[in-house]
């Protein structure tokens, strides 16, 4: 019926996805783990998730002004407190919002893994890595500019994703690189394996499938320590040598 009756006929339908991501002490059954993947191929499909309340109350408007299909995925639960404008707002379809410049790395997140994004990217500037900070907002279309952008600029870009990885954003983020031949990118997707999440606590199955703020900063320190040491051996290795 999505594909049918919505999305081949460009109806303005606005599909408002509740319980998106990990939901807790529901079971298996009810953790939304695998709409992104299902509803991407889609053409015509718009998908955006906000990273808290404020941001929601303008991509709903943003929605329900779009001639064209949409679907909105948002988690179960109370919001984070941020302030509500007062004026709500259209956001441009497949625009990025920029949270934190950076230069050594990109952390591109989408809904509520923003703000653990943006807490580790605090603790790793004092480690001394620079971090952007990306809120995807949109898993399609995606802001092709602004990733490519800090592919470029960083080489190494790390996903964020309340969402199976097979099919989701980091998939979409992936293969935008492969369409435009940057195969030297450095990519780590962070999201859920090919499991059926089981019963717990959100924070609990947080912690068990590395989607903290501790195993964020982890993560992205033990690759930069990896790729620095490589960089160090190449420069060991090439020390001396002879060139024509």
């Amino acid at each position: 019926q999505i594909l049918h009756d919505v999305c081949l006929q460009k109806l303005p339908v606005t599909f408002a996805i509740d319980r998106a991501g990990i939901v807790g002490q529901d079971g298996p059954t009810h953790h939304g783990l695998f709409d992104f993947s299902y509803l991407r191929p889609l053409p015509n499909m718009v998908i955006m998730a906000p990273k808290d309340e404020n941001e929601l109350q303008h991509m709903l408007a943003t929605a329900t002004r779009h001639p064209g299909p949409v679907a909105l995925r948002y988690p179960r639960g109370t919001g984070v407190g941020s302030v509500l404008d007062e004026k709500l707002m259209r956001i441009p379809i497949g625009q990025a919002e920029v949270l934190k410049k950076g230069s050594h790395v990109a952390l591109l997140a989408i809904g509520n893994t923003v703000r653990p994004a943006l807490e580790a990217a605090v603790a790793l500037k004092e480690r001394g890595i620079s971090v952007a900070v990306i809120n995807a907002r949109f898993v399609k279309p995606l802001d092709e500019e602004c990733i490519l952008y800090y592919a470029k600029r960083t080489g190494i870009l790390f996903t964020l994703e309340e969402h199976v990885l097979q099919g989701g954003f980091g998939s979409a983020v992936l293969e935008l690189l492969s369409a435009r031949g940057l195969r030297n990118i450095r990519i780590h997707r962070f999201g859920i394996p090919d499991v059926f999440v089981e019963h717990g606590s959100p924070a609990e199955l947080r912690e068990k499938y590395g989607l903290t703020v501790r195993h964020i900063i982890r993560t992205v320190a033990n690759k930069m320590a990896h790729i620095n040491r490589a960089k160090r051996l190449k420069n060991i290795k090439g020390f001396g040598t002879k060139t024509c």
